[in-house]
């Protein structure tokens, strides 16, 4: 009877080292993956991530959550690997809610220099990169034009559109204002830099139509309503393979990242490093054009791309030098108080 007590407490012992009670199962590896960008996203990330590491790691599930710190506050101990974006992934690591990745240690030592600087921060692995780009029906607009263009309404007469809200306008309003991508954040950083950025935009009050959902800019574009518009260039490449006959312009697309971060305390850590381990082979990341207009960050992911998905690529070499890749701490401190500001300037 005293052994048998024994060998239940050493039993109750060992599971509450593995942070089990009595009775309970470890979960499988769980990577939940953010639903609100949408895009095609969430397919992607599945055919060049998590399938392939599901044929040797079959106790791998998928789940999907809307975004922002309040969900991931929410949900992260239930998940064990998050897809994030850079706004929520850096407010995630600041908060706790997410593991500070041991780049130094197996299996990720050496993986830092391989990757992007973009790519590597302190709680997060990129493992996507798609940008928002200036788009037209080449049927109504010839040539190539640039944001110039874009605000230029005597060259090209018609309605414009833009996504509301001040996010990605304000940077679009400054490239068309002349300031070069490598500048643009540094302008915004001033007070005369973001008015130099409002009074550009005011300029096209009177032809602008405002979209709110990738779906409605597409709308906007093919039903005619606007002659030009920023949209997200994966939206472009799904609608051609559709039957639509639209136009992007690569330079001077806003850029934006999303990474693969592992929950504070997951069970499944040693698991977790091992799938973001996988996923930082720039042979693997190298599949991400094949699936629409998608690039990744490990170095050398865009060397052997055939050229169709090269120019798709938001992070080849000339695209990167041509972009913007969008500051999420910029955002996270102006975005509510600039669009304010945007909307009362708009509506007078």
């Amino acid at each position: 009877m005293q052994r048998n007590s024994l060998r239940c407490l050493a039993f109750a012992f060992c599971l509450g080292l593995l942070g089990l009670a009595p009775g309970a199962q470890a979960r499988d590896l769980t990577v939940a993956l953010q639903s609100g960008i949408g895009l095609g996203s969430a397919a992607a990330l599945r055919a060049v991530y998590l399938d392939p590491f599901k044929a040797n790691f079959p106790q791998l599930a998928v789940t999907s959550w809307a975004g922002g710190l309040d969900a991931l506050r929410a949900g992260a101990s239930g998940w064990d690997v998050v897809e994030t974006d850079a706004g929520t992934l850096r407010a995630g690591c600041a908060d706790g809610l997410l593991e500070k990745l041991p780049w130094g240690e197996p299996p990720l030592a050496g993986l830092r220099d391989k990757m992007l600087p973009q790519g590597v921060t302190e709680c997060g692995l990129g493992v996507l990169m798609h940008a928002t780009v200036l788009a037209w029906d080449r049927g109504k607009v010839q040539g190539s034009p640039s944001w110039a263009d874009f605000w230029d309404v005597v060259k090209v007469p018609g309605k414009r559109a833009l996504q509301a809200g001040a996010r990605g306008n304000l940077e679009f309003a400054l490239l068309a204002d002349g300031v070069l991508p490598a500048d643009v954040y540094r302008t915004l950083n001033t007070p005369a830099g973001v008015e130099r950025a409002l009074r550009k935009l005011l300029q096209l009050r009177p032809y602008l139509v405002w979209w709110r959902t990738p779906e409605e800019a597409l709308h906007i574009l093919q039903s005619g309503e606007a002659l030009m518009a920023s949209m997200p260039a994966p939206l472009v490449v799904s609608a051609n393979l559709q039957g639509g006959q639209l136009a992007m312009q690569p330079s001077g697309g806003l850029v934006e990242i999303q990474y693969f971060a592992i929950a504070k305390d997951s069970p499944n850590k040693a698991e977790a490093l091992k799938l973001l381990a996988f996923a930082a082979d720039p042979a693997r990341q190298a599949m991400l054009p094949e699936q629409g207009a998608w690039g990744g960050l490990a170095k050398g992911a865009n060397d052997k791309l055939p050229a169709d998905q090269l120019a798709r690529s938001p992070s080849s070499a000339a695209a990167l030098a041509a972009e913007v890749v969008l500051d999420a701490g910029f955002w996270r401190d102006n975005d509510e108080k600039l669009t304010a500001r945007l909307d009362a300037m708009v509506a007078r």
